[in-house]
């Protein structure tokens, strides 16, 4: 498919943090946004943005290939890659009671689809010698939660991966970047979104409301600009002043 417009890879664009930088990057970019199971949302994503729409579940190596085929047999190029689909345990567990299972089910999904999808998705940029990646991690990064350990590893060990591939591709014309959302109102919290809203009036996050979608995509947005190009391995803390230290 021809198009003047820049090439946007993002990854679980169908809901959350995912489908708000979808629609932002869809004003200036021709975006193929990815989903796992959920079709109706992401046939839904596609009618209101214009988006391509293609099925990749982050953890299977075939998903991802397919995915880097048809961008490249479809559009030759790739512009921007926004690393950003991921999942939460099934079962908030004490780290003394959890499993395996979860642990390899998490850190599949959330750390070594996106690594190695960035490798797939560099090699091609650096045909064109420019591009950028972003790295959707969380505070959860630095942040330790017991309950749900294997998502903290998993983001701990996203947040080393997109300061690898920075040291690694800055040299190459490729900038690499960590967004670290805060709490944000998506799906993943809903089960605990009253207690985080307590928790944030009360004045866990000094700018006193819960993250929205839309300020991540505000974020991705100052990267695909090209706001941040000397700033190669940047991480934006976009979570309402928690990572702020105060006495």
């Amino acid at each position: 498919m021809q198009t003047k417009k820049p090439i946007a890879v993002v990854t679980g664009a169908s809901r959350g943090i995912g489908r708000a930088v979808a629609i932002e990057l869809a004003r200036t970019h021709r975006v193929i946004g990815t989903y796992r199971g959920n079709l109706a949302a992401a046939e839904s994503l596609a009618r209101e943005c214009g988006a391509a729409i293609v099925q990749m579940d982050s953890a299977s190596r075939s998903d991802r290939e397919s995915l880097v085929d048809y961008v490249r047999t479809e559009y030759g190029r790739v512009e921007l890659l926004v690393n950003n689909a991921g999942m939460a345990p099934r079962e908030r567990n004490d780290i003394l009671d959890a499993t395996e299972e979860s642990f390899e089910e998490v850190l599949d999904a959330n750390l070594r689809g996106p690594y190695f999808l960035t490798q797939s998705v560099a090699r091609l940029m650096r045909e064109a010698g420019t591009g950028r990646i972003v790295f959707v991690t969380s505070i959860s990064s630095y942040t330790a939660s017991v309950n749900r350990g294997e998502y903290c590893v998993s983001k701990a060990g996203l947040s080393m991966a997109a300061q690898l591939y920075a040291s690694r591709l800055a040299g190459e014309g490729i900038g690499v970047f960590e967004i670290r959302p805060g709490i944000i109102a998506t799906d993943m919290v809903a089960p605990v979104l009253a207690k985080y809203e307590k928790l944030a009036a009360d004045g866990l996050l000094p700018q006193g409301r819960l993250g929205r979608p839309e300020d991540i995509a505000k974020a991705v947005r100052a990267i695909a600009d090209g706001a941040l190009d000397y700033a190669a391995g940047q991480v934006l803390d976009v979570d309402g002043g928690f990572h702020l230290r105060t006495l």
